[in-house]
């Protein structure tokens, strides 16, 4: 299901808040509205973190991370750092990361298995991508923007990517991600996807100004319809079980 919702009264949700499928991030000194709604779809699931980043409340936008691990850009303080390892669960690894281009949520859009980066990210934050998160790790464009984190979103059951983008890169970006893809807007018609719209395997939640026809296809795409987080957990569960047998 997808949940409008405003920090404070900002419709860019994205940009102060992150989701995965083993926790959520929320800036510290928002409004408890936004916590609340958050906290009543998540909190049974799934823990939600309440931060800031070398002091900043732009959580979105400098971090990344998937079920497996949580980056963070080398501002984070040494108690910022202590207050996510405690809360997080635990098998979910974070790391601190030198890296010029340091709003990594910008730079970077990442589900279970996959991740766009910046084209110019370093080799060697691309290394810990693929170490922390597990990940395949892609350089890439989106509708020639290089802030693939800005301008795309993906789950392990669907994405969106900027209106712009060619049908021919839409059907190259969902082979390399291996789920289906959909060019859309949020937030009444901005591109900027990954400010407006925070989203993990069965919910999703955008800004305050998303319309109901951006909502359906984002509830569409991301197959938030078919089932809630128990079937999906459940989903997972078995398929790691799989793994491991």
């Amino acid at each position: 299901m997808a949940t409008r919702c405003q920090y404070e009264s900002s419709n860019e949700i994205g940009v102060f808040s992150a989701l995965t499928n083993s926790y959520a991030l929320a800036a510290i000194g928002g409004s408890e509205n936004f916590y609340s709604i958050l906290e009543a779809e998540l909190a049974d699931h799934i823990p939600v973190i309440h931060t800031s980043i070398g002091g900043v409340r732009l959580v979105g936008n400098l971090t990344v991370g998937n079920r497996r691990g949580l980056l963070v850009p080398s501002t984070t303080t040494d108690q910022e750092l202590g207050h996510l390892r405690n809360s997080l669960p635990d098998g979910v690894v974070i790391q601190r990361v030198e890296e010029r281009l340091s709003a990594l949520g910008n730079c970077v859009a990442c589900n279970d298995h996959v991740a766009l980066v910046h084209t110019d990210l370093d080799r060697e934050t691309e290394d810990i991508i693929a170490d922390v998160l597990g990940v395949e790790v892609f350089r890439q464009t989106v509708a020639g923007n290089a802030l693939v984190g800005s301008y795309c979103k993906f789950t392990n059951q669907g994405g969106m990517v900027h209106p712009r983008t060619s049908m021919e890169d839409i059907e190259e970006l969902s082979s390399l991600l291996q789920v289906p893809l959909v060019a859309g807007t949020i937030n009444r018609g901005s591109d900027v996807l990954g400010g407006g719209l925070i989203v993990n395997d069965w919910c999703a939640f955008t800004g305050m100004d998303t319309t109901s026809t951006e909502i359906n296809v984002v509830e569409s795409i991301f197959k938030l319809n078919d089932g809630g987080a128990d079937t999906i957990q459940n989903d997972m569960r078995a398929s790691m079980i799989d793994q491991l047998s």
